[in-house]
């Protein structure tokens, strides 16, 4: 329980600190519309790390490396199916529902071969998923032929990039409602008591009658799921899809899994320290370009920061630097011989 709240407070203090320097730097860091742009960049990443969160929990090596290219497949196949059916400006409703429901089908199945894959093959998870990573990618490229694929701007989909409630970007709002949903789905189901307890002591959960394969399959087949959801919201922020949308993604989303918490070696995450990890990083993101760093710059700070937070918990640093003092156990009498 202290290492969750510690987490929790941790990532807040960030949050609060990258905010004030923002406001330092620049007084329209803080202005409404960069606050609602910033928002809207960050739910394609979240969810993305937050299937990374899921995979890893499942102990064993488990990571999704295959979440963006499933995300920019699953778009790419969406908007080829669904370009021949309708018309996104005479159809603009029903081309926005099947987009959508292709899109989330597409990461499903992508997902569902994953935790197959792993599951009953017994693949190694890192190994497995970037050999599907290659072929999702592939797969994308053969069926765009190599190119962008116009999506448009249908009112629906449009909407979910790019329309506020309540000021906020609807995007986010799905976000945060995904978030919450997966949270509750791993704090009160036995879905998520099996996913940590797998993560912790896979033998135990074995002999415990654990359902190990099926614990896999869901938690790689929600990931994908998540995969598709982020593939919609890029499609909807945008007017294209490309197999290629953002390289850097992958980085990115792990490092937002390991900023919040999740024990590379599973049995441990929590979804509201992702989300909030996912918002230090946005907010990070922010303030390098308003100081004109180039993009490079922003991968190198990431990388130093992923092995940063990666030695941060694998060592114990606050120990050496105010190691905790014990009490002394009193020695026990020693009995005197008798005369």
């Amino acid at each position: 329980m202290r290492r969750t709240g510690g987490q929790l407070a941790m990532l807040v203090a960030i949050n609060l600190f990258l905010l004030a320097v923002g406001a330092l730097i620049s007084g329209s860091f803080l202005s409404v519309f960069n606050l609602q742009s910033m928002a809207s960049q960050v739910p394609e990443i979240g969810l993305l790390a937050i299937g990374v969160m899921l995979a890893m929990c499942a102990g064993n090596g488990g990571i999704d490396l295959s979440g963006i290219a499933l995300a920019n497949l699953s778009g790419v196949m969406s908007a080829v199916i669904v370009t021949s059916l309708f018309s996104s400006t005479e159809s603009a409703t029903a081309f926005s529902l099947a987009f959508i429901l292709v899109a989330l089908l597409v990461g499903l199945a992508g997902g569902l071969i994953n935790g197959l894959l792993i599951a009953r093959l017994n693949i190694t998870p890192i190994l497995c998923t970037l050999g599907t990573q290659m072929a999702f990618m592939g797969l994308a490229v053969v069926l765009s032929g190599g190119k962008a694929v116009t999506v448009g701007s249908p009112a629906l989909l449009s909407s979910i990039g790019n329309d506020m409630i309540a000021e906020v970007p609807i995007s986010f709002l799905i976000f945060v409602l995904v978030a919450a949903l997966v949270a509750a789905a791993v704090k009160f189901t036995p879905y998520g008591l099996w996913l940590m307890l797998m993560g912790t002591n896979p033998k135990a959960a074995i002999y415990a009658g654990f359902p190990r394969n099926g614990v896999l399959i869901a938690t790689y087949a929600l990931s994908g799921t998540l995969s598709g959801l982020a593939g919609v919201i890029i499609a909807a922020r945008n007017i294209n899809v490309k197999f290629d949308y953002g390289s850097s993604y992958l980085l990115i989303a792990i490092l937002i899994a390991v900023m919040a918490g999740v024990k590379p070696e599973g049995g441990y995450g929590r979804v509201i320290c992702v989300v909030l990890s996912a918002i230090a990083l946005q907010l990070m993101s922010s303030l390098l370009n308003f100081g004109g760093l180039s993009n490079f710059v922003r991968d190198f700070a990431w990388g130093l920061l992923l092995l940063t937070f990666l030695a941060v918990g694998r060592y114990d640093i606050t120990g050496f630097i105010a190691p905790v003092r014990r009490p002394a156990i009193p020695s026990p009498p020693v009995p005197q011989a008798s005369k």
